[in-house]
């Protein structure tokens, strides 16, 4: 007997139409490398070094005995906090963070590596790639599961109800007095809808009923 397949998780990327995920793709990657140039380039001005684009895609700089290496993978892990807000605009789906984040850092790998003409071997840059792996999926997941369980607002106004009431010349009193006559006349009445009866006043005469 040939087993049934598994269904796919809900909200997996089979959901989203291709074009969409790769519009997403996209603008997430070029989000991460703004921000990072953005940041590595005002601190690079800050502290009077020249700047060139080693500083971002080689992973020769991220050196663990020198102090530009340490102040680049604090460039790169606040990269990845302002990541998150990129995230929750763009996916918003707490089940897609994991497959974007992914995503990112894999193309990084990808870019780092070509544009290096070697596979990383620095550990500083492999430890810097999982720490903002796990802080971008975290903090992802929390906040679209923050804003999917958030509860919504239909703006009732129970003001605007009570003055509608009394500009038709209406009282609260009349309102209370038709619901206890509905509640009256509908006592009785069985699951059917049959049966129905109202209950009126009885009158003594002669001193009988």
């Amino acid at each position: 007997m040939q087993r049934r397949k598994r269904p796919p998780r809900a909200g997996a990327l089979a959901d989203s139409p291709p074009l969409k995920i790769l519009t997403q793709i996209i603008l997430l990657q070029a989000a991460y490398y703004t921000c990072a140039t953005v940041l590595i380039l005002f601190t690079v001005l800050a502290a009077g070094k020249p700047f060139s684009l080693d500083l971002i895609l080689s992973w020769r700089s991220l050196r663990g005995d020198t102090t530009v290496g340490w102040t680049l993978g604090l460039c790169w892990m606040l990269d990845s906090f302002l990541g998150v807000i990129f995230l929750l605009l763009l996916v918003s789906r707490s089940k897609l963070i994991l497959d974007f984040v992914l995503t990112i850092h894999v193309l990084h790998f990808i870019i780092t590596s070509v544009y290096s003409k070697s596979l990383p071997s620095n550990w500083l840059w492999w430890l810097l790639q999982v720490a903002s792996a796990a802080l971008m999926t975290t903090l992802g997941i929390w906040s679209c599961q923050w804003r999917e369980l958030r509860p919504m607002s239909f703006g009732a106004n129970t003001g605007g109800t009570s003055s509608q009431t009394k500009s038709n010349g209406g009282t609260v009193d009349d309102a209370e007095d038709v619901i206890g006559h509905t509640r009256g006349r509908g006592r009785g009445k069985g699951r059917d809808g049959a049966g129905a009866y109202e209950m009126v006043g009885m009158e003594v005469t002669n001193g009988s009923v």
